[in-house]
């Protein structure tokens, strides 16, 4: 696949350094020529030098041929004039970096197909990482209405040595809840667990559930990290959270 990317600053030469080790041809376009000089000598990817807003350089990166594109210039105004230009040479795949949410329709309407907000992504990230300091990671699908969290099973983890059937027959574990992969090791490949999957000490889980059950879903494992240990356990804090709730078990078993 050609992958045109228009800006060659921090986030232009590192996408397209991912790109390259994924086995895509790879050309970025930027007026700063020691940023092009840098994506040529030091990632191994085309660069043209000039704006990225320009048709004669995009025609000389071969906006023609270019399966998709990636706007990540400084500014909306300018992103949206690459959005524009490149449907109109029929570039059949547009993302966009966005700063401002205010250009999200313009950008729709221009004919991108993916908009990426950076500072939204980024406040978001950061105010998981400060609310739920046990989640390794965290994915958003569908606006924030469904959320993928990565946990940890440490030893000490109120999950571990069970089975996911144990789990799921568990009244306590959050209605609407499903574990749908399990790393027994960081260097193993992620399975797709069924009934009789154990969750094993320093094994790590997928699940993906609602945000407002985010809470309920880290109170049930019952482990949260602490200063001089990656986690602890949490059992009175995990009862309390617990009295007087009645809620159903909803985990699909395979």
């Amino acid at each position: 696949m050609y992958v045109l990317i228009g800006g060659a600053g921090m986030m232009g030469l590192r996408l397209a350094q991912k790109l390259l080790e994924m086995g895509h041809t790879v050309a970025v376009v930027d007026a700063d020529s020691n940023a092009c000089q840098y994506a040529r000598e030091k990632i191994g990817v085309m660069a043209f030098e000039g704006s990225a807003v320009s048709t004669s350089v995009l025609l000389e990166a071969g906006i023609r041929k270019a399966d998709s594109l990636v706007a990540t210039l400084s500014s909306d105004a300018l992103n949206l004039a690459l959005v524009t230009l490149s449907r109109h040479y029929g570039v059949p795949h547009i993302v966009v970096r966005m700063n401002d949410r205010d250009f999200a329709e313009p950008y729709r309407i221009a004919g991108a197909n993916h908009i990426i907000n950076t500072t939204d992504l980024a406040v978001t990230t950061m105010a998981h990482a400060i609310e739920y300091p046990q989640v390794e990671s965290m994915m958003h699908f569908e606006q924030g209405q469904v959320e993928v969290l990565k946990l940890p099973v440490p030893a000490d983890c109120y999950v571990t040595g069970r089975t996911v059937a144990q789990i799921a027959q568990d009244p306590r574990f959050p209605d609407g809840t499903l574990l749908i992969g399990y790393q027994p090791h960081p260097h193993m490949d992620l399975i797709i667990p069924n009934g009789s999957t154990v969750l094993e000490a320093g094994s790590t889980i997928l699940v993906v559930t609602k945000p407002n059950l985010m809470h309920q879903v880290i109170d049930f494992w019952g482990c949260v990290p602490v200063r001089g240990c990656r986690s602890f356990t949490l059992l009175q804090r995990w009862q309390r959270s617990i009295r007087g709730r009645n809620t159903l078990t909803f985990l699909e078993l395979y």
